[in-house]
């Protein structure tokens, strides 16, 4: 039973196949063997790929089965087409597009699998993307609020600067009429004199404006850290919204991307190993002599291309000899006056016929 089921993998014609010696049988054991297990490798692979896009089990079997049977059809498609005709370059020359597509199929097939071989170290270097990215996302996040808020903390820092300079105007003033009041400058008399109550009143005033210029530069410093803590909230939302994207920057072409950055020895060597399983029934075709099944097969086909030139030709010679029949016959009836004689009198009847259907039609219009 398994045997039979190798046998219809490799694409040979059983009945021709049942035939031959035991020997032979086995090659396309082989053969087919090689083109099912093929086939599951694909599923295998292209499941991975897919459950890596769609993060879904039953759709990614789904598909990937799919895919193997594709892949099955193909294999087997390439193999049956090859026919040994013992010219090993006119064998080879119509092995090349096939050949090129077992490369094709290789590549496809050993690429999903390297991802799941690897996929520790691609995770590792998926990580050091994502902190780069992070990196540099809150760089260009920063970009967007940073001068606004700069800007806001130098307003602070002016009406801070307005408190002070209006306090050392009114500390210098208090200094004055103390020292008018003690006599050691100003008039340099003592007591509280006209003067003191002068430079007083100038104190008192500028100790006003220094509480009117608190009350309103605290008022202004309020609102301003107000803004920039919601500046900074937005940075921090902003952070927040899209780390998950940064996060999520594991998908396939990432994976294939990281996979790149790797050494590129193992992944050959996969690779490699694919593209032998992949080509491997071809060159056992092409290296392999010519045995029973393909004279066989050979003898039938040439039996059948001959049997169907032989049908063209005769078609063509009865045509040819039905269309010289036919010339001749109407080539007799040509010179016979009988048949004139009863065309004419036909002819006749017709164009009385027609006559009278014009007379009738006319008498009827008048």
């Amino acid at each position: 039973m398994l045997k039979q089921f190798f046998i219809i993998c490799s694409g040979a014609d059983t009945h021709i196949l049942n035939d031959c010696s035991v020997g032979e049988q086995n090659k396309y054991v082989g053969i087919g063997a090689t083109v099912f297990f093929t086939a599951i490798m694909a599923f295998i692979a292209s499941s991975y790929a897919l459950f890596v896009i769609f993060e879904n089990l039953y759709s990614a079997i789904f598909f990937g089965l799919i895919w193997g049977l594709l892949i099955f059809n193909l294999d087997r498609y390439i193999v049956s087409t090859i026919k040994k005709t013992g010219q090993p370059l006119n064998e080879f020359t119509q092995a090349i597009p096939r050949i090129i597509l077992a490369i094709i199929i290789a590549v496809v097939i050993s690429q999903p699998l390297e991802l799941k071989v690897f996929e520790k170290e691609i995770n590792q270097v998926l990580l050091e993307q994502k902190n780069e990215l992070t990196l540099a996302n809150k760089s260009q996040i920063a970009e967007q609020f940073t001068p606004e808020i700069k800007n806001l903390q130098n307003e602070i820092t002016q009406l801070q600067n307005q408190i002070v300079t209006k306090e050392t105007k009114v500390n210098a003033l208090y200094d004055t009429y103390i020292l008018e009041a003690e006599g050691t400058a100003g008039t340099k008399l003592l007591g509280k004199g006209p003067v003191y109550n002068e430079k007083r009143e100038k104190h008192d005033a500028a100790l006003a404006e220094l509480q009117q210029l608190k009350t309103e530069n605290k008022a202004k410093m309020v609102s301003i850290e107000k803004q920039i803590v919601q500046l900074q909230s937005n940075y921090n939302n902003e952070l927040t919204n899209t780390q998950p994207i940064i996060n999520n920057f594991d998908g396939l072409m990432a994976r294939v991307n990281a996979l790149g950055k790797l050494p590129l020895l193992p992944s050959l060597f996969i690779f490699l190993l694919f593209l032998a399983i992949e080509t491997a029934p071809i060159f056992v075709k092409l290296l392999a002599p010519q045995g029973a099944y393909d004279f066989k097969l050979e003898d039938q086909e040439e039996a059948i291309k001959a049997h169907a030139l032989q049908n063209k030709n005769q078609r063509e010679t009865m045509l040819k000899t039905d269309i010289a029949i036919n010339n001749r016959i109407y080539t007799d009836i040509e010179q016979e006056d009988e048949l004139y004689q009863y065309k004419r009198k036909k002819a006749r009847q017709l164009m009385q016929l027609q006559a009278d259907a014009f007379f009738n039609k006319q008498k009827n219009v008048l």
